[in-house]
Formats: C-alpha cells, sequence, structure tokens
C-alpha cells in the first residue's frame, strides 16, 4: 500500500536551479533593501531565513548537500559584492571591502545561524523520512502521465 508524498518528499528542484534561485533572491531583496533604507536591514534577515527554509524544502533529495552548504556561502557571497561596491551598505565609512563583509556577517550572523539551522533541521527530517520509505519499499504515489 502506498501513501501520498509529505511535505518532506515534495524536493524537486536540481541543486543548480536552487542556487541560482536563492542568488537571485537574496540580490532581489538586497536592491529592494538598499532602495528603502540604504542599508542592509531586518528585511535581508527576515526573507533570507525564510528562502533558506524554502530552499530546503525545494531542492531534490540528490541535491541535499548543494542546498546543505549554501546558506553561508550564499550570505558571504552577496556580502562580498556588497563590500566591493558599496562597503558602507555592511560597515563604517573607511572600511575596506574585506571588513565590510566581516562586519556584515557579524551584524547579520543571527540570520545567518537561523537560516542555516533551519535549512539543516528540515534537510534531516527530510532524509529520514526518504530512508524510512526506502526502508519499508514504498516507492510512493504513483504519477499519472
Amino acid at each position: 500500500m502506498t501513501h501520498a508524498r509529505t511535505v518532506w518528499e515534495e524536493g524537486r528542484e536540481p541543486g543548480r536551479q536552487v542556487v541560482a534561485l536563492g542568488a537571485a533572491v537574496s540580490l532581489t531583496t538586497v536592491l529592494v533593501d538598499l532602495a528603502i533604507t540604504d542599508e542592509i536591514s531586518l528585511l535581508f534577515d527576515l526573507v533570507f531565513v525564510l528562502l533558506c527554509l524554502f530552499l530546503a524544502f525545494d531542492v531534490h533529495p540528490a541535491d541535499f548537500f548543494t542546498a546543505g552548504v549554501l546558506p553561508p556561502l550564499l550570505m558571504v557571497g552577496v556580502f562580498a559584492m556588497l563590500g566591493t561596491t558599496r562597503p558602507t551598505t555592511l560597515g563604517e565609512a573607511g572600511d575596506g571591502a574585506v571588513q565590510a563583509v566581516v562586519s556584515g556577517l557579524s551584524h547579520h550572523s543571527e540570520a545567518l545561524v537561523a537560516g542555516y539551522g533551519l535549512c539543516l533541521a528540515v534537510l534531516l527530517i527530510r532524509h529520514q523520512v526518504l530512508s524510512q520509505r526506502v526502508t519499508r519499499n514504498d516507492p510512493g504515489p504513483r504519477l499519472h502521465a
């Protein structure tokens, strides 16, 4: 007997598309945040945490590793771009690019820890649910063409 797929089993997007989506949403959020506040604010933090959660649910099980390492790389990448182009949005006036990135990471560390933790927790639960299905030899519901 098969049962319907749960939310833990639904991820279908390949790792490359998840990375592209994560980068696109992060950069769009940065642009919106800079247009509204002229700095990286709580808006970016909230969207980043929700994005990490969404990407963990959306990724295909074969690409769990990609989603598992994505949150810190995504934040560092976005902040590196900002640090080289507009360092004052992350740090103090006169900070170099590296110092701006370090300042940005320290100011937004709560969002990074929350997003990364939620991402890893969702991936762990998804892995356990999928492992249990394999153990039961339950291939899942048949998809109609």
